[in-house]
């Protein structure tokens, strides 16, 4: 039989998965990596792309606006990739430290300060793609709505889920001591 540890379900654990406070750690931290694998690929091909943009003939036609816009995206491209790609680096200082928790907790920080910062990058590439697409108009319109789309797939939809399951979940008897 596996033991609960009683401090795992104290600190959020699921009792249902009778894991131990380091087991939940283990699992809690793969699982990050796995996000992570995903948005370290987008955030550095994004990343890679401006980087080509000035090299790039037309690049010389953009306007003072284009230019701003062009290097705030680069500045938040790179700031996601930095955000993303930190826990690996943090990890690598803590190894065999006994942080598990420590490095769980920041990481997670971490890569949602990524996320947000991506989502305005991203939100950035399209304003400059359709403002010298199309007009300045349609760029700011659609750099608006795929910065909507992110807030409510990224964050409303999420919590909304959270919300309805913690309506829908049955109260949880109280566990003998």
């Amino acid at each position: 039989m596996v033991r609960v540890d009683e401090r795992s379900v104290e600190l959020g654990g699921d009792p249902s998965r009778r894991e131990t406070e380091t087991e939940r750690m283990d699992r809690n931290w793969n699982e990050l990596l796995q996000e992570l694998r995903v948005t370290q690929t987008g955030v550095q091909i994004l990343t890679g792309f401006l980087l080509t943009l000035p090299f790039q003939q037309r690049f010389t036609e953009l306007d003072t606006f284009q230019v701003t816009v062009f290097c705030v995206a680069v500045l938040l491209s790179a700031t996601a990739t930095a955000l993303i790609v930190a826990p690996v680096s943090y990890h690598r200082l803590l190894f065999r430290q006994r942080k598990k928790a420590l490095l769980v907790r920041d990481s997670d920080r971490l890569a949602r300060a990524g996320l947000l910062i991506l989502a305005l990058a991203v939100s950035a590439v399209v304003l400059l793609v359709f403002d010298v697409a199309v007009s300045r108009r349609l760029g700011i319109i659609c750099s608006a709505a795929v910065l909507l789309v992110f807030v409510v797939l990224w964050l409303v939809l999420p919590l909304a889920g959270l919300r309805a399951s913690n309506l829908r979940a049955p109260a949880e008897p109280a566990q003998p001591r």
